[in-house]
Protein backbone atom coordinates (compact mmCIF):
# COMPACT_ATOMS: atom_id res chain seq x y z
CA UNK A 1 0.00 0.00 0.00
CA UNK A 2 1.57 3.46 -0.63
CA UNK A 3 2.11 5.68 1.88
CA UNK A 4 2.08 9.32 1.89
CA UNK A 5 4.38 12.03 3.33
CA UNK A 6 1.92 14.93 5.29
CA UNK A 7 5.22 16.10 6.43
CA UNK A 8 6.00 19.92 5.66
CA UNK A 9 8.23 20.21 2.56
CA UNK A 10 11.86 21.60 3.87
CA UNK A 11 12.58 25.35 2.23
CA UNK A 12 15.81 26.34 1.07
CA UNK A 13 16.61 29.66 2.75
CA UNK A 14 16.80 32.20 0.96
CA UNK A 15 19.36 34.64 0.41
CA UNK A 16 19.10 38.42 1.03
CA UNK A 17 20.04 40.65 2.89
CA UNK A 18 17.73 42.68 5.87
CA UNK A 19 18.51 46.06 3.69
CA UNK A 20 17.52 44.60 0.33
CA UNK A 21 14.60 42.98 2.15
CA UNK A 22 13.46 46.73 3.59
CA UNK A 23 13.57 47.89 -0.17
CA UNK A 24 12.16 45.04 -1.69
CA UNK A 25 8.90 45.35 0.91
CA UNK A 26 8.79 49.00 0.15
CA UNK A 27 8.77 48.49 -3.67
CA UNK A 28 5.97 46.03 -3.28
CA UNK A 29 3.84 48.35 -1.47
CA UNK A 30 4.35 51.22 -3.27
CA UNK A 31 3.73 48.77 -6.64
CA UNK A 32 -0.04 47.50 -4.92
CA UNK A 33 -0.83 51.02 -4.89
CA UNK A 34 -0.84 51.65 -8.08
CA UNK A 35 -1.54 48.31 -9.76
CA UNK A 36 -4.50 48.62 -7.73
CA UNK A 37 -5.31 52.49 -9.17
CA UNK A 38 -5.27 50.63 -12.34
CA UNK A 39 -7.71 48.84 -11.56
CA UNK A 40 -9.99 51.68 -10.58
CA UNK A 41 -9.69 53.62 -14.25
CA UNK A 42 -10.95 50.41 -15.47
CA UNK A 43 -13.88 50.58 -13.56
CA UNK A 44 -13.36 46.90 -11.90
CA UNK A 45 -14.63 45.62 -8.28
CA UNK A 46 -12.78 45.29 -4.91
CA UNK A 47 -11.33 41.57 -6.57
CA UNK A 48 -9.55 43.57 -9.97
CA UNK A 49 -8.20 45.66 -7.26
CA UNK A 50 -6.75 42.37 -5.64
CA UNK A 51 -5.69 41.24 -8.60
CA UNK A 52 -3.57 43.78 -10.27
CA UNK A 53 -2.63 45.21 -7.13
CA UNK A 54 -0.54 41.72 -6.33
CA UNK A 55 0.29 41.13 -9.36
CA UNK A 56 1.97 44.65 -9.66
CA UNK A 57 3.50 43.85 -6.60
CA UNK A 58 5.08 41.20 -6.40
CA UNK A 59 5.41 40.02 -10.26
CA UNK A 60 8.56 41.62 -10.63
CA UNK A 61 10.25 39.71 -7.73
CA UNK A 62 8.44 36.41 -8.76
CA UNK A 63 9.87 36.59 -12.19
CA UNK A 64 13.64 37.53 -10.62
CA UNK A 65 13.54 35.04 -8.13
CA UNK A 66 12.45 32.28 -10.35
CA UNK A 67 15.01 33.53 -12.81
CA UNK A 68 17.70 33.53 -9.90
CA UNK A 69 17.23 29.90 -8.92
CA UNK A 70 17.81 30.60 -5.39
CA UNK A 71 15.03 28.99 -3.50
CA UNK A 72 11.51 29.84 -4.48
CA UNK A 73 10.29 32.91 -5.06
CA UNK A 74 10.35 35.29 -1.91
CA UNK A 75 6.42 36.58 -1.93
CA UNK A 76 5.77 32.68 -1.33
CA UNK A 77 7.46 32.17 1.52
CA UNK A 78 7.52 35.29 3.18
CA UNK A 79 4.49 36.10 4.58
CA UNK A 80 5.42 39.58 4.85
CA UNK A 81 5.70 40.28 0.78
CA UNK A 82 1.82 39.32 0.30
CA UNK A 83 0.91 41.30 3.60
CA UNK A 84 2.23 44.30 1.89
CA UNK A 85 0.72 43.65 -1.58
CA UNK A 86 -2.48 43.60 -0.03
CA UNK A 87 -2.41 46.27 2.31
CA UNK A 88 -1.49 48.28 -0.73
CA UNK A 89 -4.29 47.11 -2.89
CA UNK A 90 -6.70 47.96 -0.02
CA UNK A 91 -5.31 51.55 0.33
CA UNK A 92 -5.88 52.38 -3.10
CA UNK A 93 -9.31 50.82 -2.91
CA UNK A 94 -10.46 52.94 0.40
CA UNK A 95 -8.77 55.66 -0.67
CA UNK A 96 -9.11 58.47 -3.39
CA UNK A 97 -5.61 58.97 -4.95
CA UNK A 98 -6.42 60.59 -8.19
CA UNK A 99 -7.20 64.08 -7.61
CA UNK A 100 -5.60 67.01 -6.34
CA UNK A 101 -2.52 66.17 -3.87
CA UNK A 102 -2.81 63.11 -4.42
CA UNK A 103 -2.02 62.93 -8.05
CA UNK A 104 1.66 64.31 -7.06
CA UNK A 105 1.65 61.72 -4.33
CA UNK A 106 1.01 59.25 -6.77
CA UNK A 107 3.73 60.58 -9.19
CA UNK A 108 6.38 60.40 -6.30
CA UNK A 109 4.90 56.41 -5.45
CA UNK A 110 5.54 55.66 -9.05
CA UNK A 111 9.17 56.90 -8.76
CA UNK A 112 10.02 55.59 -5.42
CA UNK A 113 8.79 51.72 -6.32
CA UNK A 114 10.96 52.34 -9.89
CA UNK A 115 13.74 52.38 -7.92
CA UNK A 116 13.35 50.64 -4.73
CA UNK A 117 12.58 47.31 -7.62
CA UNK A 118 15.54 48.00 -9.35
CA UNK A 119 17.74 48.32 -6.29
CA UNK A 120 16.57 45.51 -5.03
CA UNK A 121 16.98 43.32 -7.52
CA UNK A 122 20.69 44.09 -8.30
CA UNK A 123 21.59 43.60 -4.88
CA UNK A 124 19.99 40.15 -4.49
CA UNK A 125 21.40 39.03 -7.57
CA UNK A 126 24.92 40.22 -6.43
CA UNK A 127 24.20 38.51 -2.90
CA UNK A 128 23.19 34.98 -4.67
CA UNK A 129 26.54 35.35 -6.43
CA UNK A 130 25.45 35.77 -10.52
CA UNK A 131 27.53 38.38 -12.62
CA UNK A 132 27.22 42.17 -12.26
CA UNK A 133 26.22 42.64 -15.83
CA UNK A 134 23.18 39.49 -14.52
CA UNK A 135 22.33 42.03 -11.80
CA UNK A 136 22.11 44.95 -14.34
CA UNK A 137 19.41 42.78 -16.19
CA UNK A 138 17.68 41.28 -12.68
CA UNK A 139 17.13 44.95 -11.71
CA UNK A 140 14.98 46.40 -15.19
CA UNK A 141 13.49 42.95 -14.78
CA UNK A 142 12.31 43.67 -10.80
CA UNK A 143 11.28 46.98 -11.73
CA UNK A 144 9.31 46.34 -14.52
CA UNK A 145 8.40 42.98 -14.40
CA UNK A 146 4.99 43.49 -12.40
CA UNK A 147 3.73 46.37 -14.39
CA UNK A 148 4.09 44.52 -17.77
CA UNK A 149 2.31 41.56 -16.30
CA UNK A 150 -0.59 44.25 -14.73
CA UNK A 151 -0.66 46.15 -17.99
CA UNK A 152 -1.08 42.68 -20.06
CA UNK A 153 -4.01 41.63 -17.73
CA UNK A 154 -5.47 45.24 -17.85
CA UNK A 155 -5.78 45.06 -21.71
CA UNK A 156 -2.48 47.72 -22.28
CA UNK A 157 0.24 48.13 -24.21
CA UNK A 158 2.68 48.10 -21.13
CA UNK A 159 4.60 50.94 -19.73
CA UNK A 160 7.73 49.82 -20.80
CA UNK A 161 6.79 49.70 -24.17
CA UNK A 162 5.12 53.40 -24.75
CA UNK A 163 6.30 56.19 -26.31
CA UNK A 164 5.28 58.59 -23.29
CA UNK A 165 7.40 61.10 -21.48
CA UNK A 166 8.94 60.38 -18.17
CA UNK A 167 12.23 57.85 -18.70
CA UNK A 168 11.43 54.11 -17.18
CA UNK A 169 13.51 51.48 -17.96
CA UNK A 170 16.48 54.13 -18.35
CA UNK A 171 15.85 54.99 -14.91
CA UNK A 172 15.39 51.90 -13.54
CA UNK A 173 18.89 50.89 -15.45
CA UNK A 174 20.75 53.99 -13.93
CA UNK A 175 19.82 52.88 -10.51
CA UNK A 176 20.92 49.47 -11.43
CA UNK A 177 24.25 50.62 -12.28
CA UNK A 178 24.81 52.88 -9.05
CA UNK A 179 23.79 50.36 -6.98
CA UNK A 180 26.50 47.71 -8.66
CA UNK A 181 29.07 50.20 -8.38
CA UNK A 182 28.23 51.16 -4.74
CA UNK A 183 27.97 47.83 -3.92
CA UNK A 184 31.48 46.31 -5.87
CA UNK A 185 33.17 49.23 -4.02
CA UNK A 186 32.02 47.61 -0.75
CA UNK A 187 29.12 49.67 -0.21
CA UNK A 188 26.10 47.82 -0.21
CA UNK A 189 23.98 49.52 2.48
CA UNK A 190 24.46 52.78 0.62
CA UNK A 191 23.94 51.47 -2.88
CA UNK A 192 20.66 50.78 -2.01
CA UNK A 193 19.79 54.87 -0.51
CA UNK A 194 21.95 56.32 -3.15
CA UNK A 195 20.03 53.93 -6.38
CA UNK A 196 16.90 54.58 -5.19
CA UNK A 197 17.28 58.24 -5.33
CA UNK A 198 18.88 58.35 -8.65
CA UNK A 199 16.06 56.54 -10.16
CA UNK A 200 12.92 58.75 -8.32
CA UNK A 201 14.79 61.93 -9.36
CA UNK A 202 15.65 60.94 -12.76
CA UNK A 203 11.98 59.32 -13.24
CA UNK A 204 10.54 62.96 -11.71
CA UNK A 205 12.63 65.28 -13.23
CA UNK A 206 11.71 63.27 -17.11
CA UNK A 207 7.89 63.54 -16.39
CA UNK A 208 8.62 67.29 -15.42
CA UNK A 209 10.13 68.05 -18.20
CA UNK A 210 8.60 65.84 -20.91
CA UNK A 211 11.92 64.01 -21.48
CA UNK A 212 11.36 60.97 -23.47
CA UNK A 213 13.55 58.00 -25.64
CA UNK A 214 13.76 58.78 -28.95
CA UNK A 215 11.21 57.71 -31.26
CA UNK A 216 11.62 56.47 -35.20
CA UNK A 217 9.27 58.83 -37.75
CA UNK A 218 8.96 57.83 -40.88
CA UNK A 219 9.44 59.95 -43.91
CA UNK A 220 5.36 60.26 -44.44
CA UNK A 221 5.37 61.26 -40.59
CA UNK A 222 7.64 63.90 -41.25
CA UNK A 223 6.31 65.13 -44.16
CA UNK A 224 2.96 66.26 -42.67
CA UNK A 225 4.58 67.72 -40.07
Amino acid sequence: MASFDLTAPTVPEEVISLGTLVVDLLGVFAGSVLGALAAERRKMDLMGFLVLGLVSGVGGGIIRDTLLQAGPPLALVRPSYLVAALVGSFVAFLLDLRKGPGMRVLATLDAVTLGSFAVAGTQRTLEVGLHPGTALLMGVITAAGGGVVRDVLSRQTPALMRAVPGYYATAALAASAVCLALSQAGHPRLALGVGMVVATTLRLVSLRFGWRLPVKRTRGEESRE
